[in-house]
């Protein structure tokens, strides 16, 4: 048996998630029979995390084990002729049997991309969350600061959570405005279920004016969801990837080109 590790790329709008599941279309499910088809044997995915329903991927990262004499470019020219045109597999490498695609990640990237218009965009719809108040980018930015380090996000935990700690490691978080769209990014050790849109709830709240930019201090602190903002849409999250040791040889997540800077 060989491990194999891939990137995988996937717009989630057609998808439950990416976790497999009963009675529901998942990428995993339908990227591990693409590649079961190529092996000539089932495989079995394991991944860097799990996306919620509607969530994108620009750099997903998977490992699996195979005994079938394939090169790499065999595993993706294969698998993306198997696969339909909302998931494509970019590359896969040889690893290390001790690799494992979540537990030897160092870090994750999420990108929260929002359309501030009062108009809905045709072309960004089901890629960006609309958000037609005005939104003031720079205050949002300063109020998520108090976020960066270790910390009890319950705040920001999704009640369906299934995580032994509300603790994570939140290594930076950057808002910014491109045009017509604010765009969230986060960086983090490892995500609480909703954890990222749960923070973009109550950081839409503050750059609309609604509550201070203290109160994502007072939010933190309170660790009572019920207090902070709606769980944000799905459309407009992405992740963009996880990072690992120099030592595996792994393309480093790629930079998000949606918007252009």
């Amino acid at each position: 048996m060989r491990r194999w590790c891939a990137g995988v790329e996937y717009h989630g709008g057609a998808y439950s998630g990416w976790q497999a599941q009963n009675h529901h279309v998942s990428v995993q499910a339908t990227l591990e029979t693409a590649l079961s088809r190529i092996a000539n044997h089932p495989v079995r995915l394991v991944a860097a995390g799990r996306t919620d329903a509607g969530v994108h991927a620009l750099q997903q990262v998977v490992h699996f084990d195979s005994d079938a004499a394939r090169l790499p470019d065999a595993w993706v020219l294969g698998s993306n002729t198997q696969l339909p045109a909302d998931i494509s597999l970019p590359w896969v490498k040889p690893v290390d049997g001790t690799f494992n695609a979540r537990y030897s990640a160092l870090s994750r990237r999420y990108r929260y991309l929002i359309h501030n218009h009062r108009s809905r965009s045709a072309l960004s719809g089901g890629r960006a969350t609309w958000w037609t108040y005005p939104l003031d980018a720079t205050c949002m930015h300063r109020a998520a600061q108090v976020l960066v380090g270790t910390h009890d996000f319950s705040a920001f935990r999704a009640s369906v959570c299934q995580s032994r700690t509300p603790v994570r490691n939140l290594l930076a978080i950057e808002v910014f405005r491109r045009g017509d769209f604010v765009v969230i990014d986060v960086i983090a050790n490892a995500f609480l279920h909703h954890m990222v849109r749960n923070i973009t709830g109550s950081l839409l709240m503050v750059g609309q004016g609604r509550h201070p930019e203290t109160w994502i201090a007072e939010l933190l602190a309170g660790r009572d969801r019920t207090r902070a903002g709606m769980t944000a849409p799905a459309d407009g999250l992405y992740f963009v990837g996880p990072r690992y040791p120099d030592g595996y040889g792994l393309p480093p997540p790629p930079e998000p080109w949606f918007p252009a800077g």
